[in-house]
């Protein structure tokens, strides 16, 4: 059965993007530097980011960075999932929103769910046995690891402390979850960590 994974860049301080994120400015003020290991980075940096890939059979995010990913200035021919270009095969994008846009500019790859065991569900009706990838941002990545839908964590954690934007983890309390380390990949640009999340029995 297809993993539910969550993979995504953060800083050290816990943010996924800088301040004032948003559609023409999607990583934030200062946010590039999550992103460094992917399009500067090492042999090995490529290799994470291709094996990410290459295990994705379906991908989960939030309405805030499709419409990051959607605007004119987002994904194009050169730029699509996992940094390949779109006209590669790419596995169909799920996105949690209450409210879907009435058409997308990227095409049908795009599906609207509502929650995210919905669209987990979903998901799983066309990975087959690969992953499901839960790419962001912050708020749909923590919201699938507190309801316990989520089998492992990835993080690629850049070496910048941005001091504000969006948090990966929330201030207020939330859920907590055992983790436990299966692979690290140390690189200039990131610290590729990979936990399998312990579930309780």
């Amino acid at each position: 059965m297809s993993q539910v994974v969550i993979d995504i860049s953060v800083s050290l301080d816990g943010y996924v993007t800088g301040p004032n994120a948003g559609v023409g400015n999607g990583l934030g003020d200062g946010g590039e530097a999550l992103h460094t290991w992917v399009f500067d980075g090492t042999d090995a940096d490529r290799a994470v980011l291709d094996a990410a890939f290459d295990a994705t059979g379906a991908v989960i995010q939030g309405r805030n960075l499709f419409d990051v990913i959607d605007a004119p200035d987002g994904w194009n021919d050169e730029l699509g999932y996992g940094a390949k270009p779109t006209g590669e095969v790419n596995p169909p994008i799920f996105v949690v929103t209450h409210s879907p846009p009435a058409t997308t500019r990227l095409g049908d790859r795009f599906r609207f769910t509502g929650s995210p065991a919905e669209a987990i569900a979903r998901a799983r009706e066309v990975a087959g046995s690969k992953d499901i990838m839960v790419m962001g941002g912050g708020q749909i990545c923590h919201a699938t690891l507190a309801a316990g839908l989520a089998d492992v964590l990835r993080l690629h954690v850049a070496p910048v402390v941005l001091g504000g934007g969006t948090r990966l983890f929330p201030a207020e309390a939330s859920p907590a979850a055992g983790l436990e380390l299966i692979d690290a990949v140390s690189t200039p640009a990131a610290q590729h960590l990979t936990y399998r999340i312990v579930k309780e029995k």
